[in-house]
């Protein structure tokens, strides 16, 4: 067997769905078709039950996929090593986040350090970016929540405090400090389920015997002070938006609630290779982001 037969095996594998890993690999479907055909006789058994394109893997595929998934990673690495011990030149680091805004500065000092990099920046929920680590889509996440999985290592970017935005004209604007027990009737302005915010603002209210009336939610974290400021509601936002005084007027009130703060964390997969691209892009984040703690 050659590593063109465990590619396109693995693509299948993952696909279950001849067409479409054809499409992935960018060959025709037969040759696709033929080099499985040509792994299972050298192998002597079936590897998937076939449906017409559509395939499952059986038992003797998914024994032999858990071989190459690890045998496909290890060669991987081992070219990501021989690269890096190479130089940066040709260096690429991915990294996601649940708000590209967070990473403008990092991307702007290591841009400076390492113009020779290339970086890929993809937006994402928790759970996404927990996906993209097991898959290794990605090197590197920034995110503002526990990413919980297994062989993950995080480490401390910065940690703030969190505001309550209210508009100008609210009965509230006037004061300086509140409790949860006071916006629980309040009509709130924040993310979907998945975002910090929304985990946040859900575990603030836990224990209250309600649950956040929310009136508007969506995946634009830097629209939520405008449209608090537009009157639609009241909303949760770091102190860091406060002093980048960007978005329409708003009053800032304290919550007088424990752990009403943001903790931003930069994630990585323990047991794999970091490439040393992605530990360049770490190391300067952390220089960067804690040297602004509030």
């Amino acid at each position: 067997m050659d590593l063109l037969q465990l590619r396109y095996f693995q693509a299948v594998a993952r696909r279950e769905h001849l067409s479409r890993a054809a499409e992935e690999m960018h060959v025709g479907q037969p040759s696709m078709s033929r080099t499985i055909a040509r792994l299972e006789r050298e192998l002597g058994v079936p590897l998937f039950d076939r449906q017409g394109r559509q395939v499952r893997l059986n038992r003797f595929g998914s024994a032999f996929l858990k071989r190459v998934d690890r045998a496909l990673v290890e060669l991987d690495e081992a070219r990501q090593e021989l690269s890096d011990e190479a130089g940066l030149e040709n260096g690429s680091v991915s990294v996601a986040a649940e708000t590209l805004l967070t990473l403008t500065g990092p991307l702007s000092r290591f841009s400076a350090e390492y113009p020779e990099v290339s970086v890929r920046l993809r937006q994402a929920d928790a759970d996404a970016m927990v996906r993209q680590l097991a898959d290794r889509e990605v090197d590197l996440c920034v995110a503002s929540q526990r990413l919980a999985g297994p062989s993950l290592r995080s480490v401390e970017l910065l940690r703030e405090e969190v505001l309550l935005a209210v508009p100008l004209a609210h009965p509230l604007a006037g004061r300086e400090r509140v409790g949860i027990g006071d916006v629980t009737e309040e009509p709130f302005v924040t993310t979907r389920p998945g975002h910090w915010q929304r985990t946040l603002l859900e575990r603030l209210f836990t224990g209250t015997g309600t649950k956040p009336k929310i009136t508007c939610e969506g995946d634009e974290t830097g629209a939520i002070q405008d449209l608090v400021s537009a009157g639609l509601g009241i909303g949760l936002i770091p102190v860091t938006a406060r002093r980048a005084a960007a978005g329409g007027p708003v009053a800032w009130l304290h919550v007088d609630a424990p752990g009403c703060a943001r903790v931003l964390t930069m994630v990585w997969r323990e047991d794999a290779y970091l490439p040393m691209a992605a530990r360049r892009f770490r190391d300067v984040a952390v220089s960067l982001l804690r040297s602004r703690r509030s």
